[in-house]
């Protein structure tokens, strides 16, 4: 039997949905996927740069996640935890569909379709411009080692703090730093052929 909600859904934390949905309630479960859903869709973009690709790992990554609540133990926050299983997800699809190899500045050429961005602003110049960078970066970030390019996307993207994409990752916080540091200079040094830094 579910249990409602003294707030709603909405103004509740991640645990006290996550105790709701324990108790059976379906919509808690709902609230907490809806409210990570377009930041899992950033990271798995970010990560393997192809819309379709990335709502495939974002699908993918919800039904794992959904498959292991159970097994959550609340040792980091659901979303660190929630970003973990998206970005493994993106990753395991990144490698069986080969975008390694296919995540290089030689498939990106001026006649390229554009990019959409679920996060575009109503304003349609600030929207082009906006695009405008966002492809720009794509470009970069498809330069970057994947480690690099995970944690710089854990980090800039979902806005972990250092603490959390540790946690996401299972390596120590100075790796973290490490990582974060030489994937800024990469993309400074690969941003700065394109635009004036």
């Amino acid at each position: 039997m579910a249990v409602a909600f003294a707030t709603s859904p909405a103004l509740s934390s991640d645990e006290q949905l996550l105790v709701h949905h324990a108790q059976g309630d379906r919509a808690a479960l709902e609230e907490l996927f809806h409210r990570y859903r377009q930041l899992a869709y950033r990271v798995a973009h970010r990560l393997l740069g192809n819309e379709a690709d990335a709502l495939d790992a974002v699908q993918e990554g919800f039904v794992k996640a959904l498959l292991h609540l159970p097994g959550f133990q609340g040792r980091s926050s659901f979303k660190t935890w929630l970003l973990r299983v998206v970005s493994n997800a993106a990753l395991d699809l990144g490698r069986q569909r080969g975008r390694r190899e296919t995540l290089s500045l030689d498939i990106f050429g001026p006649g390229d379709r554009e990019r959409i961005d679920p996060l575009v602003l109503d304003d349609p110049a600030l929207g082009l411009e906006r695009a405008d960078l966002r492809h720009l970066l794509d470009r970069a970030l498809a330069t970057l080692p994947e480690a690099q390019r995970r944690t710089f996307v854990l980090h800039a993207d979902a806005e972990l703090s250092y603490r959390e994409v540790a946690e996401v990752l299972g390596i120590s916080i100075g790796t973290v730093m490490s990582r974060l540091y030489y994937a800024r200079q990469k993309l400074r040094a690969v941003l700065s052929q394109w635009i004036k830094i």
